[in-house]
Protein backbone atom coordinates (compact mmCIF):
# COMPACT_ATOMS: atom_id res chain seq x y z
CA UNK A 1 0.00 0.00 0.00
CA UNK A 2 2.92 2.29 1.28
CA UNK A 3 4.99 1.27 -2.14
CA UNK A 4 2.26 2.44 -4.54
CA UNK A 5 1.30 5.69 -2.35
CA UNK A 6 4.57 6.58 -2.57
CA UNK A 7 5.21 6.56 -5.82
CA UNK A 8 1.68 8.20 -6.58
CA UNK A 9 3.19 10.75 -4.72
CA UNK A 10 6.53 11.17 -6.96
CA UNK A 11 4.63 10.71 -9.93
CA UNK A 12 1.62 12.71 -9.64
CA UNK A 13 0.92 14.27 -6.48
CA UNK A 14 4.34 16.57 -6.07
CA UNK A 15 4.32 17.31 -10.09
CA UNK A 16 0.79 18.91 -9.60
CA UNK A 17 1.45 20.66 -6.53
CA UNK A 18 4.52 22.31 -7.81
CA UNK A 19 2.45 23.03 -11.23
CA UNK A 20 0.28 25.09 -9.15
CA UNK A 21 -2.83 22.60 -9.13
CA UNK A 22 -5.00 21.76 -6.12
CA UNK A 23 -4.87 18.18 -5.71
CA UNK A 24 -7.74 15.62 -4.08
CA UNK A 25 -7.28 12.32 -2.93
CA UNK A 26 -10.45 10.26 -1.68
CA UNK A 27 -7.79 8.34 0.76
CA UNK A 28 -4.20 8.69 2.00
CA UNK A 29 -2.57 7.91 5.35
CA UNK A 30 -4.92 8.48 7.37
CA UNK A 31 -7.17 5.46 6.03
CA UNK A 32 -4.49 3.65 6.68
CA UNK A 33 -3.76 4.40 10.09
CA UNK A 34 -7.92 3.64 10.35
CA UNK A 35 -8.03 0.47 8.55
CA UNK A 36 -4.86 -1.49 9.42
CA UNK A 37 -3.50 0.63 12.66
CA UNK A 38 -6.65 0.67 14.65
CA UNK A 39 -9.26 -1.32 12.62
CA UNK A 40 -6.62 -4.69 11.79
CA UNK A 41 -4.88 -3.25 15.28
CA UNK A 42 -1.15 -3.20 14.34
CA UNK A 43 -1.37 0.43 16.07
CA UNK A 44 -0.63 3.69 14.72
CA UNK A 45 2.93 3.91 15.46
CA UNK A 46 3.71 1.75 12.39
CA UNK A 47 1.45 3.30 9.54
CA UNK A 48 2.93 6.54 10.61
CA UNK A 49 6.57 5.70 10.13
CA UNK A 50 6.03 3.83 7.19
CA UNK A 51 4.66 7.30 6.37
CA UNK A 52 7.38 9.92 7.60
CA UNK A 53 10.10 7.17 5.75
CA UNK A 54 8.27 6.48 2.49
CA UNK A 55 5.97 9.39 1.60
CA UNK A 56 8.32 12.21 3.30
CA UNK A 57 5.90 13.23 5.69
CA UNK A 58 3.37 15.01 2.60
CA UNK A 59 -0.02 15.76 4.72
CA UNK A 60 -2.84 17.17 2.73
CA UNK A 61 -3.55 20.83 3.63
CA UNK A 62 -7.48 19.36 4.60
CA UNK A 63 -9.01 16.23 5.22
CA UNK A 64 -12.62 16.26 5.33
CA UNK A 65 -14.18 13.30 7.45
CA UNK A 66 -17.09 11.84 6.97
CA UNK A 67 -18.59 10.75 10.17
CA UNK A 68 -21.72 8.33 10.36
CA UNK A 69 -23.25 5.38 12.26
CA UNK A 70 -20.91 2.56 12.00
CA UNK A 71 -24.20 -0.09 11.05
CA UNK A 72 -25.76 2.01 8.73
CA UNK A 73 -22.41 2.84 6.88
CA UNK A 74 -21.59 -0.77 6.40
CA UNK A 75 -25.01 -1.50 5.33
CA UNK A 76 -24.47 1.07 2.47
CA UNK A 77 -21.17 0.06 1.14
CA UNK A 78 -22.60 -3.36 1.53
CA UNK A 79 -25.18 -2.24 -1.02
CA UNK A 80 -22.87 -0.68 -2.98
CA UNK A 81 -20.69 -3.92 -3.62
CA UNK A 82 -23.85 -6.12 -4.12
CA UNK A 83 -23.88 -3.84 -7.23
CA UNK A 84 -20.34 -3.76 -8.19
CA UNK A 85 -19.14 -7.03 -7.38
CA UNK A 86 -16.91 -8.28 -10.76
CA UNK A 87 -15.23 -11.70 -11.13
CA UNK A 88 -12.24 -10.39 -12.00
CA UNK A 89 -11.95 -9.14 -8.42
CA UNK A 90 -13.68 -11.21 -5.88
CA UNK A 91 -11.38 -8.89 -2.99
CA UNK A 92 -14.17 -5.87 -4.02
CA UNK A 93 -15.58 -6.08 -0.72
CA UNK A 94 -13.24 -7.62 1.71
CA UNK A 95 -13.61 -4.60 4.52
CA UNK A 96 -17.42 -4.86 4.21
CA UNK A 97 -17.04 -8.68 5.36
CA UNK A 98 -15.34 -7.61 8.64
CA UNK A 99 -17.77 -7.32 12.35
CA UNK A 100 -19.11 -4.57 14.11
CA UNK A 101 -15.97 -3.90 16.08
CA UNK A 102 -13.82 -3.75 13.41
CA UNK A 103 -15.45 -0.60 11.95
CA UNK A 104 -16.24 0.71 15.26
CA UNK A 105 -12.12 0.72 15.77
CA UNK A 106 -11.85 2.07 12.43
CA UNK A 107 -14.44 5.13 13.83
CA UNK A 108 -12.52 5.56 16.72
CA UNK A 109 -8.99 6.00 15.01
CA UNK A 110 -10.53 8.48 12.77
CA UNK A 111 -11.92 10.53 15.21
CA UNK A 112 -8.69 10.20 17.49
CA UNK A 113 -7.04 11.50 14.16
CA UNK A 114 -9.57 13.98 14.09
CA UNK A 115 -8.92 14.87 17.62
CA UNK A 116 -5.29 14.94 17.37
CA UNK A 117 -4.87 16.95 14.18
CA UNK A 118 -7.84 19.27 14.65
CA UNK A 119 -6.43 22.13 12.13
CA UNK A 120 -6.47 19.66 9.50
CA UNK A 121 -9.08 16.76 9.74
CA UNK A 122 -12.64 18.22 9.76
CA UNK A 123 -15.38 15.87 10.99
CA UNK A 124 -18.31 16.36 8.78
CA UNK A 125 -21.67 14.58 10.35
CA UNK A 126 -22.56 12.48 7.42
CA UNK A 127 -25.92 10.99 8.98
CA UNK A 128 -28.09 13.09 6.79
CA UNK A 129 -29.35 13.17 3.23
CA UNK A 130 -26.12 13.06 0.72
CA UNK A 131 -27.42 16.43 -0.35
CA UNK A 132 -27.17 17.80 3.20
CA UNK A 133 -23.57 16.03 3.38
CA UNK A 134 -22.84 17.75 0.18
CA UNK A 135 -23.86 20.95 1.15
CA UNK A 136 -21.73 21.12 4.38
CA UNK A 137 -18.56 19.41 2.28
CA UNK A 138 -19.08 22.40 -0.18
CA UNK A 139 -18.95 24.65 2.56
CA UNK A 140 -16.03 23.83 4.26
CA UNK A 141 -14.03 23.18 0.22
CA UNK A 142 -15.24 26.90 -0.43
CA UNK A 143 -14.33 28.51 2.57
CA UNK A 144 -10.90 26.73 2.27
CA UNK A 145 -10.23 27.91 -1.35
CA UNK A 146 -11.39 31.56 -0.62
CA UNK A 147 -14.15 31.33 -3.12
CA UNK A 148 -16.12 34.21 -2.64
CA UNK A 149 -19.75 33.34 -1.33
CA UNK A 150 -18.70 30.15 -0.09
CA UNK A 151 -21.30 30.23 3.20
CA UNK A 152 -24.23 31.80 0.56
CA UNK A 153 -24.18 29.16 -1.44
CA UNK A 154 -23.27 26.49 0.72
CA UNK A 155 -26.38 27.38 2.82
CA UNK A 156 -28.92 27.11 -0.38
CA UNK A 157 -27.46 23.61 -0.56
CA UNK A 158 -28.61 22.28 2.61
Amino acid sequence: MFASRAQHIHEVIVPALDAGDTVLCDRFTDSSEAYQGGGRKLGSEMVLELHHLLCADLKPDVTILMDSDVAASVERARRRNQSRIRAEDPDENRFERENRAFFTRVRDTYLGIAKRESERVLVVDARGTPDQTHAKIFGIVSEKLGLPNARTRASRHG
